[in-house]
C-alpha cells in the first residue's frame, strides 16, 4: 500500500511550478498562506513536508513541533529563514531550487545597473511630475567600465556574461576559485579591496553567513571612487546599510541599487528612502513568470523525491551529487541501506568499526549518500528517532559507530561494481558483499561463501556442513508448515564442507519452525533476514 502525505505550502508559489506535486496519487496539499509563527507550530504536526519562499520563518520551534515532517523546500536559493542545523538534528531533509531563479536574478542585477547608469527612475519621477530639465540625469556609458563581482557563483557567471556583451571589463573576488577557472571565463581575479577601488560598478552575489556580514563595510565603502556605483540582488545584511547611505549622501558614492536588505520588508522610517540616488525594489530579484514557475517545479519535484526515498538534487543538508552521477548511484543507495539492514539482522550489534569499500566502477563516485544509506539500514529501528541521509552520520558519531571507507579501483572479483561491509560484534566479524545485477539488488557472498539471491522479501540463513540431504530435511519442514520458498541457493568453500543455504519464503518464518530447522543435524546456526 503506497504512503498518503500531507503537505503544507506557507508561501504564495506558481500553480503551474506545483502540477506534479498536485498530480501525486499519494500526496494531499494544502495552502495556508499569511501564517503567523504560532498558526504555523500549531497546524505543522499533521504534515510531512512544508513548502516555504522567503516570507515563512522555518524556526526550530516549527521543526521541533513538525513530528511527521520529512522535507522542508525553499522555492529559491536562499536558506536563511529555515533552521538549517535544527533540520538537520531531526533528519529533515532540506531542499531549495539554486538554478530556476538564477536568470531572474542576473537579468533584474543588469536592469538595476542600467537604471543607475542612466537614472531611470529619477527620471521616470521628474516627467510624472510635469517637469523636463533634462540636464539633471545626465548618464554614463557602461561601455569600458569596470564591474567588480563579489562571488563568482551561479547567477554572478550569468551577470559577467551579459556584462561582456555590454562591452564591460570584470573583475571578480572569489577566494573559492581558481585564477584558471576565471580565466574560462573572461575574469580576473583580484583581492577584495583592489576590487573595491577599481570597480566603476560593483555587484555582490554571496550568502549571508556571518562571516559575509556587513561585508561591504564603512570602511570598504570608502575605498571606492567618488563615482563609482552599488548593486545588491543577493542578500541583505551583505552591506553596511546606515554607511552606505552615509556614503551617498555625502558624495563619497555616485550611487547604489538594492533589491535586497537587512530587514524585509523594508521599514517606513529606514533612511535607505530618503536618498534619492538609492534605487530601490522590493526583492524583485526572481520575480519572473518564468522563474517562479522553475523553482516552485524545482522544490515540488524534491519533495516528492523525497517523500518516496529518493536523494533530492539539491539538498542543502546532504551531499550535493551531480544529476547524471545520481542517476547511477541510486540503485547502489537502495543496495547499501539494505545491506545495512542485512549486518544489523546477522547480530552486529553495538558495532565500532564498520568497513564498507566500493570496488570497481563504482570507486570512482563520491560515496556520500552509499555511506548514509549503509548507517541508516543499521540504524533504523535501533535508535528512537527517524533515521535518513541527512542524520545518519551524526547519529552513527553518537552511537560510537566508525565507518571506514575505502576504494578499490581495480576490480578483484567479476562485478563492474561490487560493495562490501565488514563489522566486529563481539568475537564474530560478519562480511557482507553486495551488487547490482540485472538493475536488481542482490546479495552475491557472506563471510567469503559466494552465493547469490535477491535482496529482497524474507530469507532464511542456515549455515551448515554439506551433506547430503540437507537442503531436502529443511524443504520438508517448511513445505509441511504450507511456507512456500521462493528462492535456494547454497554457497560452499567445497563439497562436504561449510556451506551457506540462503532460502527465500514468501511470508515470514515462526520461531518455532526456524528452532526445527536448527536442530536438524549439521545445522550450525540459523539466521531469519526481512530485507
Amino acid at each position: 500500500m503506497t504512503n498518503q502525505y500531507k503537505v503544507l505550502i506557507s508561501d504564495s508559489m506558481s500553480d503551474i511550478g506545483l502540477a506534479a506535486l498536485r498530480a501525486a496519487p499519494n500526496v494531499e496539499v494544502d495552502v495556508q498562506t499569511n501564517l503567523s509563527p504560532e498558526q504555523l507550530i500549531a497546524i505543522i504536526p499533521a504534515y510531512d513536508a512544508l513548502l516555504v519562499r522567503s516570507a515563512t520563518q522555518v524556526t526550530a520551534e516549527v521543526i521541533r513541533a513538525g513530528v511527521k515532517l520529512r522535507v522542508v523546500g525553499r522555492a529559491g536559493v536562499g536558506v536563511d529563514n529555515i533552521d538549517v542545523d535544527a533540520a538537520t538534528q531531526a533528519g529533515v531533509v532540506v531542499v531549495n531550487a539554486p538554478t530556476g531563479n538564477v536568470v531572474a536574478a542576473a537579468e533584474h542585477t543588469i536592469a538595476m545597473l542600467m537604471a543607475m547608469a542612466r537614472n531611470i527612475p529619477q527620471a521616470d519621477a521628474h516627467v510624472r511630475a510635469g517637469l523636463w530639465k533634462r540636464n539633471q540625469f545626465m548618464g554614463v556609458e557602461v561601455r569600458g567600465k569596470t564591474l567588480g563581482v563579489v562571488g563568482l557563483g551561479r547567477v554572478a557567471q550569468e551577470v559577467v556574461r551579459r556584462a561582456q556583451g555590454l562591452g564591460m571589463n570584470v573583475l571578480a573576488f572569489d577566494p573559492y576559485v581558481t585564477a584558471e577557472y576565471a580565466s574560462q571565463r573572461g575574469v580576473e581575479l583580484a583581492d577584495l579591496d583592489t576590487l573595491m577601488a577599481c570597480a566603476d560598478f560593483l555587484t555582490l552575489h554571496v550568502p549571508l553567513t556571518p562571516q559575509t556580514r556587513n561585508l561591504i563595510s564603512r570602511e570598504r565603502l570608502a575605498l571606492m571612487q567618488p563615482t563609482a556605483r552599488l548593486i545588491n540582488v543577493a542578500r541583505g545584511g551583505v552591506v553596511d546599510e546606515e554607511a552606505l547611505v552615509e556614503a551617498v549622501e555625502s558624495g563619497r558614492l555616485a550611487g547604489a541599487a538594492l533589491d535586497v536588505y537587512e530587514q524585509e520588508p523594508l521599514p517606513a522610517d529606514s533612511p535607505l528612502r530618503r536618498c534619492p540616488n538609492i534605487i530601490l525594489s522590493p526583492h524583485l530579484g526572481g520575480s519572473t513568470i518564468e522563474a517562479q514557475e522553475k523553482v516552485a517545479e524545482d522544490v515540488a519535484l524534491q519533495v516528492l523525491d523525497v517523500l518516496n526515498d529518493r536523494p533530492a538534487r539539491y539538498a542543502v543538508n546532504a551531499p550535493i551529487i551531480p544529476p547524471k552521477d545520481l542517476e547511477l548511484l541510486i540503485p547502489y543507495i537502495d543496495l547499501a541501506e539494505r545491506m545495512g539492514r542485512f549486518m544489523k539482522q546477522l547480530g552486529a550489534q553495538g558495532m565500532g568499526d564498520v568497513e564498507l569499500t566500493a570496488e570497481g566502477d563504482l570507486a570512482e563516485f563520491d560515496l556520500s549518500f552509499i555511506r548514509a544509506a549503509v548507517i541508516k539500514g543499521m540504524l533504523s529501528d535501533v535508535v528512537s528517532v527517524r533515521v535518513n541521509l541527512v542524520n545518519a552520520s551524526l547519529l552513527a558519531e553518537k552511537r560510537g559507530m566508525n565507518l571506514i571507507e575505502r576504494k578499490k579501483h581495480q576490480r578483484e572479483f567479476a562485478y563492474e561494481s561490487l560493495l562490501t561491509l565488514r563489522s566486529t560484534s563481539g568475537a564474530q566479524r560478519w562480511t557482507v558483499r553486495g551488487a547490482i545485477l540485472q538493475g536488481e539488488p542482490r546479495i552475491v557472498a557472506l563471510n567469503e561463501l559466494w552465493v547469490d539471491f535477491p535482496a529482497t522479501g524474507h530469507v532464511l540463513l542456515a549455515l551448515h556442513n554439506d551433506r547430503p540431504g540437507i537442503i531436502g530435511a529443511v524443504g520438508t519442514i517448511l513445505g509441511n508448515a504450507d511456507v512456500n520458498i521462493s528462492f535456494m541457493h547454497v554457497g560452499r568453500r567445497s563439497p562436504r564442507s561449510e556451506a551457506i543455504m540462503a532460502l527465500g519464503t514468501d511470508e515470514p518464518t515462526t520461531p518455532e519452525l526456524q528452532a526445527r530447522i536448527s536442530a536438524l543435524p549439521h545445522i550450525q546456526w540459523l539466521k531469519a533476514i526481512t530485507l
